[in-house]
């Protein structure tokens, strides 16, 4: 792609009246996006960044863009604009470089840092009960650890290091791409500086051997699904001796037979008789702390009314305080009645004048009006 077959405008995806800071801010994003080494063997990609540096080489200095949107591109043929430079902004490079390789650019900067191990992920399942009260518990999980023979350093006990050959002991390399000049950690030392004179037969000089581990975790009270614990420094050992990384547990809660939850609220769903409903009475449920809670049914209550309990509910995590529980009613109606129930209700139907149940009587009501029946 070459930068004379568009426009340099809408190669940087700006428009002809950007301000400075819009194109430099357009053309970081577009170079880190096409650069070669994030597009690894993609001659378009290369292309493309070649064009874009082209166009913000132009575009930055005023004098250039000024012809430019005078002239176009026949501003820099034969001698009109000066031409374009071959060597570009390598202040700006270099802030893109580093944002990409986390070192600075062209020679700043000291050896790279020892790489930090890996995070990991562990998923927890346990009830909902554990989940209200927490507990202590012991989990097992196979991780890398840093070698106890040779002390992380991934050498032999009783040898030692030397400086690399093909960086001298600096831990990078430099290579020509395109009209740049890029660092790279050694491939030789890893970008340590050093080369092993013999792996420890132990780990074979990673500095670090996998093997199972027994962890201790604190599951503090009111965890719900999703809630992440972190163990500091759990997680992968560095390789040759960088730091380890961490450890999170995800919470995942069990279904519960009784009780639904909605963050802090317990719910559960309570099927009282009929005439209960109707004459009024208590029921007891218990709550996950082991206390009974009397919940009182009022006369006439209905299915689908819900009863709250304050402070009946899960505890808030790592504060203070409970949720609440809150119980939905349901009717039942009796499927087996004895002949003396039979005659009782037979009685009672008999007796009824419509009073006793207005929602009934107020649906029929709309019928008639509506229906005319």
């Amino acid at each position: 792609m070459s930068s004379t077959e568009i426009d340099f405008y809408e190669l940087l995806e700006v428009s002809r009246d950007a301000d400075d800071g819009t194109i430099k801010s357009a053309y970081r994003k577009l170079a880190m996006k096409w650069h070669p080494d994030r597009n690894p063997g993609d001659p378009d990609a290369e292309a493309r960044f070649k064009a874009v540096g082209a166009a913000y080489d132009c575009l930055k200095d005023p004098q250039k863009r000024a012809a430019y949107d005078r002239f176009g591109h026949a501003a820099f043929e034969q001698g009109m604009g000066g031409g374009q430079s071959q060597q570009g902004d390598f202040g700006d490079i270099g802030d893109i470089f580093e944002t990409i390789f986390g070192s600075a650019f062209g020679g700043g900067g000291g050896r790279p840092q020892p790489r930090r191990g890996a995070d990991l992920r562990y998923d927890m399942q346990i009830g909902l009960e554990e989940a209200f009260h927490g507990q202590q518990t012991q989990i097992e999980i196979e991780v890398s650890t840093g070698c106890e023979p040779c002390g992380g350093s991934g050498a032999e006990p009783g040898t030692g290091t030397r400086g690399c050959n093909m960086c001298n002991g600096y831990g990078k390399v430099r290579a020509k791409q395109g009209f740049f000049v890029v660092e790279r950690p050694c491939p030789t030392c890893n970008g340590r500086g050093e080369v092993i004179e013999k792996p420890c037969s132990a780990c074979r000089g990673e500095g670090r051997v996998d093997q199972a581990q027994t962890l201790d975790v604190e599951i503090p009270p009111g965890v719900d699904t999703g809630t992440r614990i972190r163990l500091s420094g759990k997680g992968e050992a560095g390789p040759n001796g960088a730091p380890s990384g961490d450890l999170y547990i995800f919470i995942h809660i069990k279904e519960h037979p009784v009780f639904e939850r909605e963050g802090t609220t317990l719910l559960t769903r309570v099927p009282i008789s009929f005439s209960k409903a109707a004459l009024g009475g208590s029921v007891e449920i218990p709550d996950l702390g082991g206390d009974s809670n009397v919940i009182d049914i009022p006369a006439g209550i209905q299915s689908g009314k819900q009863l709250r309990v304050r402070g009946g509910g899960m505890p808030v995590l790592q504060g203070r305080g409970r949720g609440d529980l809150v119980v939905e009613i349901a009717v039942e109606t009796p499927t087996k009645l004895s002949k003396a129930q039979r005659e009782i209700l037979e009685q009672f139907r008999e007796t009824e004048t419509g009073d006793e149940c207005p929602e009934s009587r107020g649906f029929f009501e709309k019928l008639k009006d509506v229906f005319s029946v």
